[in-house]
């Protein structure tokens, strides 16, 4: 698979990845939508696939070997091989790209989460891992901002989860905290049947603060050398805590329709952060 293809399928996404990355310097960009097709067929196994569990666990067993042989000499899938290349390229480590099949492979097995502690393991997997790939790609000078990638992941992720609770519910899917529903007096049954009430209402107010507190994190944690060469990583920051600032101010209502920044605000964003950062050289 070339870099054009991989590209295709990050603009087919119709991600905000897609708006945030492609001002990227040319050699960049292309490692950035190699390093999404891989992530986005990797979750694609899992979740676009009819298959049973059993199917799907095979499947992601030979992607993961597949991806062993892609770094060791290389792999019948084209698109493996290109992101082998663009991991050395990048001297990204390749415990990234496992760790990320770990993540989506957690899905085939875990649909509710006792603790927080037990979703972060989930989080990092499935998004502070795509975070610390594309650090090695932008390229930092402070070691600490790598936590700026982790952080920010967490906090994307847990963004996504308070916008797809609905959606989620549908593939038998509660990544709220169990802890946080007893806290609140909610159950999974008032889940199923979206009761929209002071209860649901606290209980993803602490899901925001959570999320704010990992957004907050992340920006102290981003080393101001380093800021010019994470404008992308934070056109997604924005995008995401626009979507995080939407959902509050629909006062957490997540049942109706789905809650999201349109592509034309999307690509604002985008330009603005670019501007600022690449022409003004704001910091």
């Amino acid at each position: 698979m070339s870099a054009e293809t991989a590209s295709v399928i990050t603009k087919k996404s119709r991600s905000s990845f897609y708006y945030s990355f492609n001002l990227l310097p040319r050699e960049q960009r292309d490692a950035i939508y190699t390093v999404y097709a891989f992530c986005k067929m990797t979750d694609d196994i899992v979740d676009e696939n009819d298959g049973s569990i059993e199917v799907k666990e095979l499947q992601l067993t030979k992607w993961r070997r597949e991806l062993e042989r892609s770094v060791n000499g290389g792999s019948s899938y084209p698109l493996l091989n290109q992101l082998s290349r663009t991991a050395k390229n990048f001297q990204i480590p390749v415990e990234h790209f496992s760790e990320l099949i770990k993540g989506v492979e957690m899905d085939l097995n875990k649909n509710r989460y006792s603790t927080f502690d037990e979703l972060y393991t989930y989080c990092y997997r499935v998004a502070s891992t795509v975070g610390l790939m594309c650090a090695e790609i932008f390229s930092y000078t402070k070691e600490h901002t790598k936590q700026y990638a982790v952080d920010l992941g967490i906090a994307l992720q847990l963004t996504n989860i308070m916008r797809d609770v609905k959606s989620d519910l549908k593939l038998d899917r509660i990544y709220i905290p169990q802890e946080d529903m007893k806290r609140f007096d909610y159950s999974e049954k008032d889940l199923r049947e979206h009761i929209y009430d002071e209860r649901f209402i606290g209980l993803m107010r602490r899901q925001a603060e959570r999320a704010r507190s990992f957004y907050s994190s992340a920006n102290d944690h981003l080393a101001r050398e380093d800021r010019k060469h994470f404008f992308a990583a934070r056109i997604m920051e924005k995008i995401y805590y626009s979507t995080l600032r939407k959902i509050e101010q629909n006062n957490f209502n997540v049942f109706g329709n789905k809650i999201r920044i349109n592509r034309a605000r999307q690509l604002l964003i985008a330009l603005q952060i670019w501007f600022s950062h690449r022409v003004l050289s704001v910091r």
